[in-house]
């Protein structure tokens, strides 16, 4: 966790000279961080190095949030030439370390995470592009890309593409008035700021899609356990105020794009283990199955769960990777 040569440059034509630069935890990407001290002001220099790392869609989609009032990072500076950009230190209060040490604030805590997934809603949608049935579709297929080969599993390709095609279809339809979508809402990526805002990082992909997707997102979470019951409960609180009709719909959708996303992050996780070595990811495994057979189990997704019985022996799943990282 060097800083890049071209760092301190960047800084001094920022007015940020004498500075401390320190690192700070990344993320499964490219993308370093670095925490610039200069006297009493701080402030977050990002580290997204082209070819691998492009930070015009984070810069845009911050400048976006902040405008409809949402807290996400000022941009103070950036040098695209070079990946670098200088933003607001939202400091180390994040989320997820809160609720492990205060688990009573849980249920706070994930209501003010859904207050604001319904504020987002009801904004004018992002000029960004849609998450349409291509990017759902090469997401999932992550999944047979990486993880079946790791466990050596010769499965039906063609049949699994063909079923998402279909069980995709409700959402896509569904979606044609599209809001925001984050994409990494959850617990990791919420910094818990002073004035009692939810700071929001991790955006640069957001896309416009179906508002179950960043609930699905928080609700199911990758790397903290959610129980059902925090999930049903926040799930109602959501929805409160539609009809039975809609409220069914929308379970059913929340159902389909959890199970895409879920397959998609096994995929993504196998896929940090076998080609960069990061074995961590591995331990996330178990909880990823369990949530993809819990959105499997909703009847409308019977074709997808048959699929996964057909090709996925139970005893294979959550077991560690067969295969060894490169």
């Amino acid at each position: 966790m060097i800083p890049p040569a071209s760092a301190q440059v960047f800084l001094n034509a920022l007015g940020w000279t004498d500075v401390d630069i320190l690192p700070v935890a990344g993320d499964a990407s490219f993308r370093r961080y670095f925490r610039v001290v200069s006297g009493n002001r701080k402030a977050i220099l990002m580290d997204a190095p082209p070819p691998h790392e492009d930070p015009r869609p984070f810069i845009n989609i911050a400048r976006h949030l902040k405008a409809q009032g949402f807290a996400a990072p000022e941009i103070f500076g950036e040098d695209l030439d070079h990946g670098l950009v200088l933003l607001e230190d939202f400091g180390d209060h994040r989320m997820r370390e809160h609720l492990d040490d205060h688990p009573e604030d849980e249920t706070t805590i994930y209501r003010q995470t859904i207050d604001l997934i319904k504020a987002l809603h009801q904004k004018p949608a992002a000029d960004v592009p849609e998450y349409d049935l291509v990017q759902y579709q090469r997401e999932v297929n992550l999944f047979t890309e990486w993880y079946s080969p790791a466990q050596s599993l010769d499965v039906d390709k063609p049949g699994f593409v063909d079923i998402w095609q279909t069980v995709l279809q409700p959402v896509i339809a569904a979606q044609s008035t599209p809001v925001t979508v984050l994409r990494d809402y959850h617990a990791e990526n919420i910094m818990l700021l002073d004035d009692n805002r939810l700071g929001l990082l991790d955006f640069q992909d957001a896309l416009t899609g179906h508002a179950a997707y960043d609930l699905v997102s928080m609700l199911q979470d990758a790397r903290r356990d959610v129980s059902d019951e925090l999930e049903e409960e926040m799930l109602r609180y959501y929805l409160d105020d539609r009809s039975d009709a809609e409220t069914a719909e929308f379970r059913k959708h929340y159902a389909i794009l959890g199970a895409q996303r879920n397959t998609k992050i096994i995929g993504i996780f196998t896929r940090l283990y076998i080609r960069d070595g990061k074995n961590r990811y591995l331990d996330y495994l178990p909880r990823m199955w369990r949530l993809l057979e819990k959105d499997l189990a909703h009847p409308d997704l019977a074709p997808l769960a048959e699929w996964f019985d057909r090709n996925i022996p139970d005893n294979i799943r959550s077991k560690p990777i067969v295969g060894a990282p490169a």
